[in-house]
């Protein structure tokens, strides 16, 4: 066995030595070989490249002939483009050439011309100076000869000519004046006697003076010793409650109430009546209608207000105003109902308003509160208008109602339509005949003052007031006044009335002028 391992080991020995000296024969071999085939695979190769560089020769050699054919055909393109150019250019040049020169034989041309004008106009000068000096030579010795024909020097004669300039003047601003008020007058007052008219149509309301003192029938006159009562207790328990006097004197079955505050005057005497008509007069009695006699006037109150709101149909009062509103039932304007004249104002600003297409709503609610204020002037210290301003601002009016109360009588300037609209409604109510009186104190004052106004005036001789104050007769002194004058100082007799008058309606005013020439036979 062992003899056999041994053998096995020798002969793979010998084996691998074979192989190895087979390899070491056959390495050099390949070695040959593979280079014989590398050197014949580089030959191809080389062969193969230089086919290809000479391929590649030839097609450069052809795209460069190729390339070279299309630069010269687009040289040459470019160049005749270029050249096409340039002969447009040179023609334009030379067309601009030609116009330059007309241009400047037209300058030349029209220079000449400007030369020889200024020669000509030169030539003119001279000569209109010296036909100047001509003239002003002829008008000084004018002037001489004028001065010795008519006897006036040149600052004379300039008095004269400016004088008769004035009146020339004074002439046409006449004329001017006439013609223009007749247009404006024909106009406006056709416009506003229609306007004025359908309101007062529509509008149309009986009046009753307004009194101070009220009259309180008696069944007999023995009730007037009830009234009195023991040592006078009735009757001064009466006048304490009510704040009103009673005037118990000769008439037969009457008694007179007096007050200036009219609600006062109307509790004692529906008080009066009620304690006539019970028969039981005291005291105690007394006391108790007169409370019964407040309830009722302050309800009384309130429903006058609700209907005067739903008269003219004016919404979303506040409560406070409506009672003020009927307050206004007892008061009075120169013998007015001041609630039914703020009753017809605003019916008469609601048509007007709707002529003239202003904001109905508008002006019937600021006419019917436009005299507010006068229901508290015996409470609160002011004019009724500025109370009536302070009232709506805190029961939160509009601010076109606020300023429409507020230029109801002038006292600021009326900015709105609605304004104007209820400034005139208030003087068409109080202006309507029969409407107002006025006490004869207040009418011999206005009378003089326009009397008064009428005479400041240069050139017035006498003037008289007629028709109740609404025209007044102006007789002006001839040497002073002339007819052209007549317009103007009418005008400004006018403006002076407006400013400072206050008067119901309209004042005519008429300048009279008379020419008269006296002679005596002898």
């Amino acid at each position: 066995m062992i003899f056999m391992g041994g053998s096995l080991i020798s002969y793979l020995a010998c084996i691998l030595l074979s192989l190895a000296a087979g390899i070491a024969i056959a390495f050099p071999l390949g070695i040959q070989y593979r280079k014989k085939v590398a050197e014949a695979e580089l030959g191809t190769a080389e062969e193969e490249a230089k086919r290809i560089v000479g391929d590649a020769i030839k097609d450069a050699e052809v795209k460069k002939k190729e390339a070279l054919v299309e630069a010269k055909d687009e040289i040459h393109k470019q160049r005749t483009e270029a050249e096409k150019e340039v002969k447009e250019r040179r023609n334009e040049v030379q067309r601009l050439e030609r116009r330059v020169q007309q241009k400047e034989e037209s300058v030349d041309r029209k220079l000449d011309n400007l030369e020889k004008k200024e020669e000509t106009l030169q030539n003119k000068i001279k000569e209109a100076e010296s036909k100047l000096k001509e003239a002003a030579e002829i008008k000084a010795n004018q002037f001489e000869v004028l001065e010795k024909i008519s006897g006036y020097t040149a600052e004379q004669a300039k008095e004269y000519l400016l004088s008769s300039l004035e009146n020339e003047l004074v002439h046409e601003k006449a004329l001017k004046i006439n013609l223009y008020e007749q247009k404006f007058k024909d106009e406006s007052e056709q416009k506003a006697k229609e306007i004025i008219a359908t309101a007062i149509q529509k509008c149309a309301s009986d009046y009753v003076g307004e009194v101070t003192v009220s009259v309180v029938p008696l069944p007999n006159d023995e009730m007037k010793g009830r009234i009195i009562g023991r040592e006078g207790r009735n009757i001064r328990t009466l006048e304490t409650l009510t704040g009103v006097d009673l005037i118990i004197d000769d008439t037969p079955e009457a008694i007179t109430l007096s007050s200036h505050d009219a609600v006062k005057r109307e509790v004692a005497r529906t008080a009066l009546e009620r304690l006539i008509q019970d028969g039981r007069i005291h005291p105690a009695r007394i006391e108790e209608m007169v409370e019964k006699a407040q309830r009722e006037i302050e309800t009384k109150i309130k429903q006058d207000g609700e209907r005067a709101v739903l008269e003219t149909n004016v919404h979303g009062m506040h409560p406070d105003m409506i009672k003020l509103l009927g307050r206004m039932r007892y008061r009075s304007s120169y013998g007015q109902n001041v609630l039914q004249h703020s009753i017809e104002v605003a019916n008469l600003a609601g048509v007007m308003a709707s002529e003239l297409g202003a904001d109905v709503a508008t002006a019937k609610r600021a006419g019917l509160i436009h005299d507010i204020g006068k229901a508290l002037t015996h409470e609160i210290e002011g004019s009724h208008v500025k109370i009536g301003v302070d009232l709506a601002r805190k029961y939160k009016e509009s601010a076109a109602v606020i300023h429409a109360i507020e230029a109801h009588h002038g006292d600021v300037e009326p900015k709105t339509l609605v304004a104007c609209i209820v400034q005139a409604a208030d003087a068409i109510s109080a202006a309507r005949p029969g409407a107002r009186r006025e006490n004869l104190e207040n009418y011999i004052k206005r009378l003089e003052k326009l009397e008064e106004i009428a005479n400041s005036f240069e050139g017035v001789e006498k003037c008289y007031a007629v028709q109740a104050g609404r025209e007044i007769r102006i007789m002006v002194r001839p040497d002073v006044i002339s007819d052209d004058q007549m317009s103007i100082i009418a005008r400004d007799i006018v403006n002076k009335i407006e400013a400072e008058m206050e008067y119901p309606g309209q004042i005519k005013v008429n300048i009279i002028r008379e020419n008269r020439a006296v002679d005596y036979a002898k």
